[in-house]
């Protein structure tokens, strides 16, 4: 547990220096998300799950636990009960570690990412109505040449982000939190990302 709980000091010291942006738009719904990061054997991973396949929106793709926040709450608030609804996570498997920028969709919601430590004993389970699938993702794939790309559209000026691993492609948002986590986190970084484009499939 040595090496688990100096990753843990490591990426609670790089978010404690880190000043988060909070975006002041009124006009944006509002979700939170987690990024959890645990250590499984002898490797540091993060939770992504892919959403089950009835869902009204996004259906079958990639995701970080995490949804709309209700009347009332707040984003920690949002964040911690959704991850215990997706993935059966709740405070005593957790330690909220900081906080990333608020990343804007072009959906209308306004994004507020948390990033929490699992405890290695900590067992997620999915939620089947929300969630197809638990991954494991190690933070060793998002430290290859080629994991993250950058890239142009017409419809936009912006840079598109798109993440590569495991045989797989994630797009922002997950994309975009999950490289500011990669980079503020871990590397202690100050990477902003809320001008980071979507696909225009993602849109709507």
């Amino acid at each position: 547990m040595k090496y688990s709980q100096s990753l843990k000091m490591r990426l609670s010291d790089n978010l404690s220096t880190f000043s988060h942006e909070a975006s002041g738009e009124e006009n944006f719904k509002r979700a939170a998300v987690c990024v959890v990061v645990t250590q499984v054997e002898d490797k540091a991973a993060f939770l992504l799950t892919r959403r089950a396949p009835k869902l009204r929106a996004h259906a079958g793709q990639w995701a970080l636990p995490g949804g709309r926040l209700d009347p009332g709450e707040t984003p920690e608030e949002a964040a911690l009960r959704e991850l215990q609804e997706e993935v059966s996570l709740s405070v005593p498997d957790v330690a909220l570690l900081g906080r990333l920028d608020d990343y804007p969709t072009r959906s209308g919601y306004l994004i507020t990412p948390f990033v929490l430590w699992a405890e290695p004993t900590a067992q997620p389970i999915a939620n089947p109505h929300e969630v197809a699938s638990i991954h494991h993702i190690p933070v060793s794939d998002l430290q290859q040449e080629n994991a993250v790309e950058f890239f142009s559209i017409p419809e936009s000026e912006r840079p598109v982000i798109r993440l590569h691993f495991r045989d797989s492609q994630v797009h922002a948002p997950t994309a975009a939190v999950i490289h500011q986590f990669n980079e503020v986190a871990l590397h202690g970084r100050p990477t902003r990302v809320a001008h980071l484009e979507q696909p225009v499939w993602a849109w709507k």
